[in-house]
């Protein structure tokens, strides 16, 4: 497994930010293997991914690139900067397409655990990266941003309350598959057998995208980066956990689906962009689940969390036993 060193200094003064650019890449990882997490992917998967493919096809050495770049078990590091707070997307990008040519064809070398193809032994490798990134915001991503952006601010809200209630080990422990805390100031990043790493005293941020996708970034000695894929993924029309049909039926779609979806803390904004549903449609299923004890809502910083109660719970977990009998 990789693990960090990290002290309760650095710890204490990480943070969440939001990056452009690493949605962008985890969007380019979910273009290039075309598998989708939930139905909310498929759809964005159908609708992106021929082009994608077309323009591969057209330009054998950027698919070529890619290729080498995602690698097995390692990311090529020029293709993911580490993420910076209030970074732009071309300020991101700018920095990809920066890389030293040799820089980016040792880092390949590395991806590929063995030698660099000949195709790949030329010097405009990053600005073919950055155009390929280029290409993906502009056409994948940007049309989805302003609602995805709302999904990643609320599933900050809510990690930031986590930490406030479990502290930083619970949120570790549930950050993406392969994280958790060690103990003894050792935070494990992923399954991989890589040497750890002494980061005491760097800049430590946790970065929440919205495809299925993950990895780790740094700059040493200076910062380093976690990215994870967030809660709350982002559904074709409602909230990718379908409600059973006997809680749909008791409370109605809409609001079945809300509850559903309150297993992890929400806000009204993020269950919003979640379910595709308008403010003033979320904001009466709230009330009314609140009057219903099925719910409870508590303040967090600015933000107002709601969570299923334990009558909640109940309700839920019966109406998928009677959909799981035959």
């Amino acid at each position: 497994m990789g693990w960090w060193q990290v002290s309760a200094d650095t710890l204490a003064r990480s943070r969440f930010v939001i990056s452009p650019l690493a949605e962008t890449f985890a969007g380019l990882k979910l273009l290039h293997h075309g598998v989708a997490a939930h139905p909310g992917e498929r759809a964005w998967l159908d609708t992106h991914r021929p082009g994608y493919l077309r323009l591969l096809a057209d330009d054998p050495v950027t698919a070529l690139l890619v290729r080498s770049g995602l690698g097995r078990d390692w990311i090529a590091d020029f293709l993911t900067p580490t993420p910076r707070d209030g970074e732009s997307f071309e300020e991101g990008l700018a920095r990809v397409r920066a890389a030293p040519p040799g820089e980016a064809r040792a880092h390949l070398r590395l991806s590929l655990g063995g030698p660099l193809p000949g195709a790949l032994d030329r010097d405009d490798l990053p600005e073919r990266a950055a155009a390929l990134l280029e290409y993906v915001w502009d056409r994948c991503v940007l049309p989805y941003w302003d609602r995805r952006r709302r999904v990643l601010e609320a599933d900050i809200v809510a990690r930031t309350a986590q930490v406030s209630r479990g502290g930083w080990a619970a949120v570790l422990d549930a950050l993406r598959p392969g994280t958790r805390w060690l103990g003894d100031n050792r935070f494990q990043v992923n399954l991989h057998e890589y040497p750890p790493r002494e980061i005491s005293g760097a800049e430590l941020v946790f970065v929440p995208v919205t495809p299925n996708a993950g990895w780790a970034s740094w700059e040493e000695p200076e910062r380093y980066a976690v990215v994870y894929a967030c809660s709350g993924a982002l559904a074709d029309g409602g909230g990718s956990r379908p409600a059973p049909a006997s809680l749909d039926a008791l409370l109605g779609a809409g609001r079945a689906r809300v509850l559903v979806l309150l297993g992890c803390p929400m806000s009204t904004s993020h269950l919003v962009a979640v379910t595709g549903q308008g403010l003033g449609s979320v904001g009466r299923h709230l009330r009314v689940l609140l009057e219903a004890g099925l719910v409870e809502r508590r303040r967090a910083g600015r933000s107002v969390l709601y969570s299923r109660t334990a009558a909640g719970e109940v309700l839920v977990e019966a109406a998928r036993g009677d959909a799981a009998r035959p």
